[in-house]
């Protein structure tokens, strides 16, 4: 079913309502999501970007059923990932011919994808596409935002950014817009995304943004891949993705721990207690890694100053959900930000050192050497906890 953008531009993507994880198991969408695509309808009729591979044959038939397919001129594909392309073998049965423009890593990646020999024409910040009536489709390369073939385009006289996965959320909604839905589920939803998606590219998120700012064209609306179109204020989430971008922290600890036999926990809980003694105004957050969604917990640790990891040691090494949260953390490499480690052992004691490290590789700055116990913590290793809490507070503030 189309929607209308404006009177001459229309989504015709897919709201995925069922979605529960996306990248495989990699993310999760507790809300859902949505493909968008958008059909733009001048004296030329452009298809811009498509849907996932799983609505191929739906989203062909509705297109089908609002356009004849024979009148599209042009498709183009501003990111290859398949939940963007995934329709395009099922499209392109019909109008095999019709020209693709894409980015030259966006050819390589969906000849990738497809093996398929389509009608590529490769464009590079700065081309123009002429759809008649005085519009433009202006394209901009946008790579590592989130992948190398990563583009913008921009259509003058309506002035809208098609900006992909940039500025997206998974957010399943049946309004359109960002006006319309629930203002803080839109905003969590958005900083999940930046913080688990988005955030080791920040670097040339700030100077992509800053380049297509200085172009000073005038944005009325910013049509993103997933989630809700920006229509009122829209350049608001542009300012956050700066904000976000710039070593994003709010006065926010956040403690995460995987405990066998409750003795991690009762020290976490004890380190909490201590900073909270030491600085009442600072919000801390536990979180068991074993029993909450972990990119919630990365979401958290994106908008920490500082974080401290626990676990017991187990076979010389840590539990398992802290290892598999560790090896997300080193992948987003998060910037200014500092950490400790915490855990009690029976006879070796190695999951200490393995959390330093890990929070070293990660880009965490470590504040001290770490607490190490002894077996089931008493009220003395408690104290200690709480003291150890109370240290750490101060050295980061």
């Amino acid at each position: 079913m189309k929607r209308k953008l404006k009177s001459n531009v229309d989504w015709v993507g897919k709201i995925d309502w069922e979605l529960t994880h996306f990248h495989g198991n990699e993310y999760s969408t507790h809300r859902g999501s949505s493909y968008n695509s958008y059909l733009v309808k001048e004296e030329k009729v452009v298809l811009i970007d498509t849907v996932w591979a799983p609505f191929a044959k739906e989203f062909v038939d509705n297109l089908s059923k609002e356009i004849e397919l024979s009148r599209i001129d042009y498709i183009v594909a501003n990111h290859s990932e398949v939940d963007h392309s995934g329709a395009l073998p099922e499209l392109m049965k019909q109008i095999p011919d019709v020209p693709i423009y894409c980015t030259a890593n966006g050819e390589k990646v969906l000849r990738g994808h497809y093996h398929k020999d389509w009608n590529f024409q490769i464009v590079k910040t700065g081309d123009t596409l002429d759809i008649g009536n005085g519009k433009q489709l202006v394209f901009i390369e946008a790579p590592m935002l989130h992948w190398p073939d990563s583009m913008f385009t921009y259509l003058t006289g309506d002035n809208i950014l098609f900006s992909n996965d940039a500025f997206g959320q998974h957010y399943a909604s049946e309004y359109l817009f960002n006006d319309l839905v629930d203002q803080d589920e839109l905003y969590s939803e958005s900083i999940k995304y930046y913080a688990n998606i988005l955030t080791p590219f920040s670097p040339l998120i700030t100077k992509k943004i800053n380049e297509v700012l200085s172009l000073e064209v005038p944005v009325d609306m910013i049509a993103t891949s997933h989630g809700v179109i920006w229509r009122d204020d829209p350049t608001q989430i542009v300012k956050k993705y700066l904000e976000w971008a710039n070593s994003y922290q709010e006065n926010r600890i956040t403690i995460v721990y995987d405990t066998m036999w409750e003795g991690t926990r009762k020290i976490a809980e004890a380190i909490s207690k201590g900073i909270q003694k030491a600085d009442p105004d600072v919000d801390v957050r536990l979180f068991n890694s074993a029993k909450r969604d972990k990119n919630d917990i990365i979401t958290e640790i994106f908008r920490s100053k500082a974080i401290l990891l626990g676990s017991p040691t187990i076979n010389k090494g840590i539990l398992s959900s802290m290892a598999s949260l560790i090896e997300e953390m080193k992948g987003l490499r998060f910037k200014a930000k500092k950490g400790a480690a915490f855990g009690p052992y029976g006879w070796s004691g190695e999951s200490v050192s393995i959390l330093n490290k890990a929070l070293e590789d990660s880009g965490f700055e470590l504040v001290n050497a770490g607490l190490k116990t002894l077996w089931e913590p008493d009220d003395a290793i408690l104290q200690e906890a709480e003291r150890f809490g109370k240290d750490f507070a101060g050295r980061i503030s």
